[in-house]
């Protein structure tokens, strides 16, 4: 059986990263990673600004996701500079699947971020939740969105046609990757 999404974040720690709450400190980060073009391309950047984006990742209330702003464990209860964030989302507890979303910050990339941080979540979705399936899409020219996902353990199952309207407003193919709970925790 599995366990509902709590109405806050649950902290959950992965190899190298924590996922956490969205602070108030997180704010500035925020305005500068969606100034940034290799997340602005891909991810549309919260309408309704920082403060509303932090509410909004915040409040599990829904059942309906869960997101979490990724940092790196910090000493001390202290929460950790923000690089990033990744959310489950869709959430079905009937089905037992989900689908996962991430963007890294500027200053972080090229550490591991966004696969620890993917592969944590779905790691919290498999044990805290029940899920059987974690899947995500991303745009075919998003190669670095790619890259995360095979090094987070989602294998490559296919490609949908003209699948999504990005924030370009054009359709774009989308690649589709997804783990299993039954999948090895590295390749």
């Amino acid at each position: 059986m599995s366990a509902p999404v709590g109405k806050t974040p649950e902290q959950w720690e992965g190899a190298g990263v924590r996922l956490r709450a969205f602070v108030r400190a997180d704010e500035t980060d925020l305005v500068a990673a969606f100034a940034d073009a290799a997340i602005t391309t891909w991810n549309p950047g919260p309408p309704e600004g920082p403060t509303a984006f932090v509410a909004e990742r915040n409040d599990w209330s829904t059942g309906t996701h869960a997101s979490w702003a990724v940092a790196a464990p910090a000493p001390g209860g202290e929460p950790g500079r923000l690089l990033g964030s990744v959310s489950l989302h869709k959430i079905d507890l009937t089905q037992g699947d989900a689908e996962i979303g991430y963007w890294v910050a500027p200053w972080a990339r090229g550490r591991g971020v966004g696969a620890a941080a993917a592969a944590a979540a779905a790691a919290y979705g498999f044990a805290r939740l029940g899920l059987h399936r974690v899947h995500l899409f991303h745009a075919v020219e998003n190669h670095a969105s790619c890259a995360v996902a095979t090094r987070a353990g989602f294998l490559l199952e296919g490609t949908l046609r003209q699948s999504f309207r990005y924030p370009d407003g054009h359709r774009h193919d989308e690649h589709l990757h997804a783990r299993l709970v039954t999948d090895p925790l590295s390749r």
